[in-house]
């Protein structure tokens, strides 16, 4: 399992990789369930992290395979 700091920079990544190769998908990173808590101060733990994570991997994934980029790389939920 990977550690917070881990997660964080995976989560920088593709991010990054979203901005550069889809930036219209941009948008939809701060309109996703999963980055909206539901209480004014929540605990961020490895569990929401990993969430996370795995939810801009499937948005970056389903959005290439869409648009069939050249650029596409898949980005594998481990």
């Amino acid at each position: 399992m990977k550690n917070e700091m881990e997660l964080n920079s995976d989560i920088l990544s593709i991010t990054l990789l979203i901005q550069e190769q889809f930036p219209e998908l941009s948008k939809y990173i701060t309109e996703m369930p999963v980055t909206i808590p539901d209480i004014n101060s929540p605990d961020i733990n490895l569990k929401m992290l990993t969430d996370y994570y795995d939810s801009l991997c499937v948005l970056f994934n389903e959005y290439a395979a869409r648009h069939n980029s050249i650029k596409r790389q898949e980005y594998l939920l481990l």
